[in-house]
């Protein structure tokens, strides 16, 4: 499973949310990108490769650059669309975690789950996890 987090796009509540579910995908390949001061904010898992970025975009990109298209599960945790292309074409099953203002159109297809953790104290976000973790 890949787990790209564009921690400058989500806030520091629903980013720990995400922190405390990713304990159930130890063997996940966690990639976390943003301003210096928000990633060191959190205790991200030991497997997690945090990238510092800086400038516009500057986390988008270094994000772009370590996905790869194969057909395991994809978890994006971003606050906006800049990822939707990408959840679109991904040929396996997508969770996009981010606030309600990203349940953009953009982000529909038939392999794509949307969820807040704020909304239901990170239940869905769980939930899939266990789900995509079984073979």
């Amino acid at each position: 499973m890949q787990v790209l987090v564009d921690a400058d796009n989500l806030d520091l509540p629903r980013l720990r949310m995400l922190v405390a579910a990713l304990e159930l995908a130890p063997s996940a390949d966690v990639v976390v990108a943003g301003a210096p001061a928000v990633v060191e904010a959190l205790d991200w898992p030991p497997q997690a490769q945090v990238l510092p970025a800086s400038g516009w975009q500057g986390a988008d990109l270094l994000l772009a650059r370590t996905y790869h298209a194969d057909d395991q599960p994809l978890l994006l945790a971003t606050g906006d669309g800049d990822f939707a292309h990408l959840a679109r074409r991904h040929p396996g099953p997508v969770l996009l975690v981010g606030g309600t203002s990203s349940r953009s159109r953009a982000f529909a297809g038939p392999q794509i789950t949307i969820t807040d953790p704020a909304a239901d104290g990170g239940a869905a976000l769980r939930s899939w996890l266990e789900r995509s973790r079984k073979p």
